[in-house]
């Protein structure tokens, strides 16, 4: 079994920052693309950010330049700086992995626990 754990939310003022952190444990052959998602109250899960496994990033525009997606492939961990933070941006963050078990080579998505991003002064 695959499981994926998060870290790192909590409350925080605007203009301040914090680091998501989510690791990826079990029996993983390969993890192709890494993400983070986003679900604020009243609306539907959005993408933040993702990264490739070659490192090919993509961002959503409310977060470029403020946010950096990351990924340690020796740690099977994905990584989210979040700086200059805004009320907006409070939302549970999921992460997300395209993960192939051991025995096989195509993937299939798994998500984290989600954790609580708080923005609020």
């Amino acid at each position: 079994q695959v499981q994926l754990v998060e870290s790192g939310g909590g409350l925080v003022q605007p203009g301040g920052s914090l680091r998501l952190s989510c690791a990826a444990s079990g029996s993983i052959f390969t993890i192709n693309n890494m993400g983070w998602y986003r679900q604020a109250p009243g609306k539907q899960r959005e993408l933040v950010a993702v990264i490739s496994r070659g490192g090919s990033i993509v961002y959503s525009d409310s977060v470029k330049g403020r946010f950096t997606i990351s990924r340690d492939n020796a740690k099977n961990t994905v990584y989210l700086q979040m700086n200059s933070l805004k009320p907006e941006d409070t939302a549970v963050y999921y992460c997300n992995m395209y993960i192939a078990p051991m025995g096989r080579t195509y993937t299939d998505p798994h998500w984290g626990q989600g954790t609580q991003v708080t923005v609020s002064s």
